[in-house]
Formats: C-alpha cells, structure tokens, sequence
C-alpha cells in the first residue's frame, strides 16, 4: 500500500496546532484513508492497529453535569473486541489506568481468540492525569507518550486514530502519530451542532419541530421564542438548547402559560425567561446558563406533543470511500425533569416506525456524506401518534459516537451477526434475531464500595454473564464508576425484546441483593 506523502514525522517539531500546513498533512493521511479501508479493512488477517483515545472533547461545564464523567472513556472498551483478529494490535489510551480486572473482564469475552494472545497485542497507556482537561488534550501534552504510542503503531500506512468525537485536538493528534483519523473533520463540526442539524433536515426533506437556529444569546431566544408563540398561538411550551450541549444536559423548557397576546409577548418572554426556565441538569442556573448560550450559541424549538410519545434514533456511518448507511435503529430511554437526558435504549426501535425512521436517516445520511462527513453519528427523532398515524420530528444529529454506539457493536462483536436493512432487525449467521436493552445510568447509592470483582461475582452466581453459546446474557460498562459512584453501564442481550429487559430487572434484583448483603456483612 502506498503511504500518503509528508504524513510522518520522526523528530519534532510537528506543524503548529490548527496551522495551514497542519490541515494539509491531515487532508493528506484522510486522503490515503480510502486505500487503508479497500485493503486491510476486508481481510481479517491482515496486519493492523487501531489507536484508541476516547476522550470526550466536548465542553468541560457541559461535562461536569454528568457524574462520574472521566469514567466514560471506558465505554470505548468495546473495541478491545477488535483483538478477536489475530494480527490486529490495539494501543488504547486512557487519562488513568484502567483497572487490571476491567481489561480481564473484556479479554475473556472475545469469542475465539485465547485471552493470553490478545492480551499480547494489546498496548495500554495511561496520562496519570484526573483533571477535567480533555484527554486528547492531556496525550497533546505529553511529547514523550505520543512518541511511546508512534513506537507502537509499527506500520503507520495500515493503522488509524478513532475517538469518540473529533475536534481540532483529535486532528492535531492524528497529525503528530501520522496516522488517518476514522472520524469526521473537524472543520465541518458545526454540521452537528443544534443549529446544524436543522438546516441539515431541511436539505434531506424530512420533517422537524417548528423553531430557530443560529442564536447568539438569550435576547435572540427570547425573540424566537414570542416568534414562534406568535405563529403557534395554543403552543404551550418550547425548548431552549445550547448548540453543543451533550445527552441533553443542555436543554431547557420554557412554558408559556399565562402568556400575553400581541405587542407585549416579546417583552414578557424576556422577563420570564429567568424565572420560567427548568433546565435538565439538575446543577444548571440561569446565569451559567445564559453565560453558555452566549458563547456557544443555540436553537429554540416547539416543544412536540401527542397522545403517544417515543424518542428513536437512527445510527449512520460513512465510510472512507463516501457511502453512507444506517447500521442500526433505537427506542432511546429518556429521564430528567422533562424526559430529555439519555439514560439508555432498546434495540431495535419499534418495527410500527422502524421502516420510517430508517429512510429518514438514509436521507440525512445522504446529505452529510455529499458534504463529506465520514464516520459513525446518530439522528435523534421524538415520534408522535395521532390515532393511527405517527409523525417523526427530527431533533438532532450528533455527528460522534454515542451512547447507542457501544451496545450495538458490542453485540456485532459477540455474535458475528449483521443488521438486515430490510426488516431492521439483527441476524446472527444462522438467521436468529437479537435484541438488547440496554442502560448507561443504572444508578443507586446502594452500589456504592461495589468493586469490579464483585461485580463479576454477582453476574457469575446469578447466571446472568454472557454466554457465547446461546447469544443471552448481560455485558456490563462504565464498571470503574460503580465503587465510587454507585453507576454502571448494562447490555442485556437476548432472543426477544422481553427475554432483554426481564434481564435488565434481573439484574437491577441481583445488584440489590447483594449490596444488601454486603452491608450486612
């Protein structure tokens, strides 16, 4: 395979972060990407690395409303299933170490592959660094561990970067390893902000909720908001977002009862605003986040009522060579004070909608892929019946991996089946169909001094661990948060959406039990 040329650098200095010859040694190792995906991609045997950072470069005040958040660049664990090909290295990257259990509980997962030989290819690093500074940012800093993680790639022509999402700091790390980056530019990131997505479903054709883009403070959302009580007069509330909030800790519901007709609306919206907005992070206040909309800007958009309400999503991938797909459907779980916060999902979505929401993705699919977007991103709808009718309204593109990411490979991963585009379903090789349940926030404070060792117990003793043979059983991440935080991650597998959540409450019953019992003890 040709390498791509001026796209490694031995000494430094590297090119200076977000300078022009930066983006053009990027365009360069992207522009080579394609010949990487056509040939080693297909063959199984074929030597490669993969290079994990799953840093989450998103805003660290959007971050801090999550708890137990550092924890969550363990849910890109799943790709040490990559280790089932016996010549495919993994160099997997951390702020710290990963306990040694963890890693255990993953290596004896892979189907196929003793644990001892993966454990072999697999290259674990580790900044040694708790703060709230991005991953990606922390490996930036650190001249000597970018060069620890170059020595291990070996051929940089068969080996690529993915993250969980792709900022500037993601490209200037692919830059400095001199590897393609398996992820969107950068420089077309506004394509999934809250604004973006909207003007990106207007383009596909497909219908979305009655609002604004491209707000610059709460002066402009509070005119949008009289503007759109205007045009919808028996509108009872609307939703304010910040363009880049995350798992819906960035919205907020305004309510307009009481609202004055005519001349004066505008001008009450902007006094209400302070008062009347409930935000869904529970530690949101009114001058952060107006402080937020005013830096990063956002939407505002009629809050979707019917008499029957779910929230599915649509997973899309394009592929190095431009084709874009839907690679899966969802039922997502929704909590907070007004169901907005991603709390899990059930595969796949309802087969009522499944079929509708699956064009509707490919239509925005098409369109991010004309505007060269590549990766794996998510479309999120709220869909409403109407007496035998549904109407899917979509909301939001987020142009990154996501919390139905991890499940669904998970599942890939496990059983070697595939999604069948025409029923939406998953196949295993023999034609049975899988579905999941599947939670990143089962949260209690029982579970609190719960180590990763007794997890194992538990979900041993309980006969609820994943067993290869029959395709059921309970895959389990975010397992460092649950000491301390009381948190866990849970993907319940099975031959039938019931058989998956009677799992999930098993399971919920089994993690009760025994953290009873332990304070007994």
């Amino acid at each position: 395979m040709q390498t791509p040329e001026l796209v490694h650098y031995s000494t430094e200095p590297w090119p200076a972060a977000e300078s022009s010859e930066e983006r053009a040694v990027f365009s360069r190792l992207q522009a080579g990407f394609r010949d990487q995906f056509e040939q080693v991609f297909p063959d199984p045997l074929a030597p490669r690395t993969v290079v994990v950072v799953p840093s989450l470069s998103l805003p660290v005040d959007e971050l801090r409303k999550i708890s137990g958040v550092h924890h969550y660049e363990e849910r890109m664990l799943f790709t040490l299933m990559l280790l089932r090909m016996p010549h495919t290295r993994l160099v997997f990257v951390t702020s710290q170490p990963v306990a040694p259990g963890i890693i255990d509980y993953y290596l004896h997962l892979l189907p196929g592959i003793p644990s001892v030989h993966a454990r072999e290819r697999l290259c674990l690093l580790a900044c040694h660094d708790a703060s709230e500074v991005p991953l990606t940012q922390k490996v930036l800093d650190r001249p000597r561990l970018i060069q620890r993680i170059r020595r291990a790639i070996g051929d940089p022509a068969s080996a690529h970067l993915t993250c969980f999402n792709a900022t500037a700091l993601e490209r200037t790390l692919a830059v400095r390893l001199g590897i393609s980056l398996y992820a969107c530019d950068p420089a077309l990131g506004h394509l999934g902000t809250k604004s973006g997505s909207r003007k990106a479903f207007r383009e596909a054709g497909i219908l979305l909720p009655d609002g604004a883009e491209d707000l610059r403070d709460m002066d402009d959302a509070a005119a949008a908001l009289a503007a759109l009580k205007g045009r919808q007069a028996g509108l009872r509330k609307a939703v304010v977002k910040l363009d880049e909030g995350f798992s819906g800790e960035g919205n907020a519901v305004f309510s307009f009862e009481g609202a004055p007709e005519g001349a004066g609306l505008e001008a009450w919206v902007r006094g209400a605003l302070p008062e009347r907005l409930r935000y869904e992070a529970a530690t949101e206040t009114w001058d952060h986040f107006a402080a937020s909309y005013a830096e990063m800007g956002g939407i505002v958009e009629a809050w979707v009522d019917g008499e029957m309400k779910t929230s599915p999503s649509v997973q899309c991938r394009v592929d190095p060579a431009g084709r874009p797909a839907v690679i899966s459907t969802h039922d997502q779980l929704l909590g907070g004070p007004s169901g907005q916060v991603f709390l899990g999902c059930t595969f796949p979505a309802d087969g009522v909608y499944r079929r509708a929401i699956h064009e509707a993705g490919q239509r925005v699919a098409g369109v991010l892929a004309e505007k060269g977007v590549l990766g794996r991103f998510g479309i999120d709808f709220v869909s409403v019946r109407s007496g035998s009718e549904w109407q899917h309204y979509a909301i939001e593109i987020n142009l990154r991996k996501g919390g139905t990411t991890h499940p669904y490979d998970m599942l890939e991963f496990l059983t070697d089946g595939a999604y069948d585009e025409g029923s939406g379903l998953y196949r295993t090789p023999s034609g049975q169909a899988l579905y999941y349940f599947a939670s990143d926030n089962l949260v209690s404070e029982r579970y609190h001094g719960l180590t990763p060792r007794d997890l194992v117990d538990i979900a041993v003793e309980r006969h609820l661990h994943f067993h290869g043979g029959t395709h059921e059983g309970v895959v389990f991440h975010l397992i460092g948060a649950l000491s301390q935080f009381g948190k866990l991650g849970v993907l319940c597998i099975a031959a039938s959406p019931n058989r998956a959540r009677t799992l999930y409450e098993e399971t919920v019953v089994a993690l009760n039990v025994a953290s009873d019992e332990t304070r007994v003890l």
